[in-house]
């Protein structure tokens, strides 16, 4: 697997806006990894054991933690797979583009420099709670409900970007359309039948978007 992707490097019309964050204290760190650790060692059990065979005392103690430690983490067993942890961080990239730079764009660009980053061992998660969302009717109907939010954040970040309203029809279309690129890649890409790595994947977003771009042409 390459580190890169020279032919699909991130293009952007302007210099990117970089903005500082702040430093992350010790106490957010231990969180963090807390919270990581749960959701990795849940994904790893509903795979091997199944979802609704799988209970949160055996998450909890797979993890090292609690099982009110757990709920502190996730508020249902069903959170653990339906929150996407790649979601906000894609919508920060975005916001972070420059201003003037199409919104198509500069979705492309939030979402190549986060998969770019993606390590195998996150690669391989994601592939794997990606499977359970197809697969669990309960996970598939409350996918479709985290969809709806997603939608609705994506048209309030293209609204603050345009200018438009967020009520406007092309920005509420526009915002079908990118995140309808982004599922239907999503959507194969893993799937077990179709052997994509992580740059593949990202040469395959990139080429969706383009179409996306050129107006769909066939």
């Amino acid at each position: 697997m390459t580190s890169s992707v020279p032919e699909r490097a991130v293009e952007t019309e302007a210099a990117p806006t970089v903005i500082p964050r702040p430093a992350i204290g010790l106490r957010e760190r231990k969180k963090a990894r807390t919270r990581a650790a749960i959701r990795a060692e849940a994904i790893r059990l509903f795979a091997e054991n199944g979802f609704a065979a799988t209970t949160v005392e055996q998450v909890a103690e797979a993890a090292d933690v609690s099982p009110s430690t757990f709920f502190r983490y996730f508020p249902t067993k069903e959170a653990v797979i339906i929150g996407d942890e790649f979601d906000s961080v894609i919508f920060e990239e975005f916001r972070n583009q420059p201003a003037d730079l199409h919104p198509v764009r500069a979705f492309r660009n939030a979402v190549q420099m986060v998969m770019l980053r993606m390590t195998p061992a996150a690669v391989e998660q994601e592939r794997l709670r990606h499977g359970l969302l197809q697969n669990v009717p309960e996970l598939r109907a409350a996918m479709f409900e985290e969809m709806g939010r997603s939608l609705d954040l994506m048209a309030e970040m293209i609204a603050e970007r345009t200018g438009h309203p967020v009520t406007d029809v092309r920005v509420t279309t526009l915002a079908g359309a990118v995140l309808g690129v982004a599922m239907s890649v999503t959507l194969a890409s893993w799937n077990k039948s179709i052997d994509y790595d992580r740059d593949a994947m990202v040469n395959r977003f990139v080429t969706a978007i383009e179409l996306l771009e050129q107006g769909l042409p066939m």
